[in-house]
């Protein structure tokens, strides 16, 4: 085989781990093949001063490079999959994923000091509206302030003052080889992380039959299970709006678990639960979970926000 496999992706340094990962397994499974990684630019790298729900952009990370998938300039892409829409563009699909990182977000802070130890005269910086209102109902006096930028920027930002403390994903720090900087990694029982966070996608065009050998090649089966069921539940209950959302999923043998939960930003009207199952049967029961939540009252919030969006001018 003479051609040579282009894979997309940003250019900020977690993105560039992920090409490069992509590739060495790749390259570990098909030694002969010609690899090359292209570098493109995203809407979300050029708008870095708007806080991320007030953008409201589905594809903010992932339309420019969708394009270049479609057009035939690269031949998949690989993201962060919680940046990646629950419905992709007509032609595209989620071809594989690579086997799942720390799925549990991170506390960062100034001087070390653990979620508990932080009072409301902290400043804590977060882009994400799941997090805030996680973090409201632990505490509802935090005073938390948006942060944007990559892994290193925000960093930089808290070592200059922007904020005494942070929460990211923790596979961002880990495969970023800043563990340092991880003064915890939060608990599912008081931090319910993004869907899907922690796993590597690869997006690659519908029917691709010269490509397809090579993502099955290396698609990790139970991480994909999580993503297709954990997209699933992310899917029912919402519809592209930045809602804080979030949930997780556990296998043990052959039995599967997803935990998720929908509040309100404040943390109010906060709708949680788990449901499980056969592992068979993953997405059915992460579509059964959300479906409960909706019996719950989580439609209003789901008009709430859509609302609040429409009244920000998305």
């Amino acid at each position: 085989m003479n051609k040579i496999i282009n894979i997309g992706t940003r250019g900020s340094k977690l993105a560039l781990y992920q090409a490069k990962r992509l590739k060495s397994e790749l390259l570990e499974q098909f030694p002969d093949t010609q690899i090359e990684i292209v570098i493109i630019k995203t809407k979300g790298d050029k708008i870095l001063d708007v806080a991320l729900s007030k953008i409201g952009d589905k594809g903010l990370f992932t339309k420019e490079i969708e394009n270049a998938l479609l057009d035939g300039t690269v031949d998949m892409a690989v993201h962060s999959l919680k940046d990646l829409p629950t419905v992709l563009p007509e032609g595209l699909i989620l071809g594989g994923v690579l086997e799942r990182g720390e799925y549990r977000d991170a506390l960062v802070s100034i001087d070390g000091r653990k979620l508990a130890e932080l009072t409301s005269e902290d400043i804590i910086a977060t882009s994400s509206l799941r997090r805030k209102a996680q973090l409201l109902k632990i505490n509802p006096q935090f005073n938390i302030i948006d942060i944007r930028g990559n892994v290193n920027t925000r960093i930089e930002k808290m070592k200059n003052g922007h904020c005494t403390a942070m929460i990211m994903a923790a596979a961002g720090l880990q495969r970023l080889g800043y563990d340092e900087y991880i003064s915890e990694i939060l608990d599912v029982k008081s931090v319910i992380p993004a869907t899907s966070q922690g796993i590597i996608a690869i997006e690659t065009r519908e029917n691709d039959d010269m490509i397809k050998p090579f993502i099955d090649g290396i698609n990790h089966k139970q991480s994909y299970l999580a993503a297709l069921a954990e997209r699933k539940f992310l899917n029912t209950l919402e519809g592209g709006c930045q809602i804080p959302v979030g949930c997780y999923t556990e296998f043990n043998k052959g039995s599967f678990k997803i935990t998720g939960f929908i509040s309100m930003p404040d943390s109010s009207n906060l709708i949680e639960g788990s449901l499980s199952g056969k592992k068979e049967d993953a997405e059915q029961i992460a579509k059964q979970l959300a479906l409960s939540f909706y019996k719950q009252g989580a439609s209003k919030i789901v008009e709430f926000i859509r609302e609040l969006g429409d009244n920000n001018g998305h």
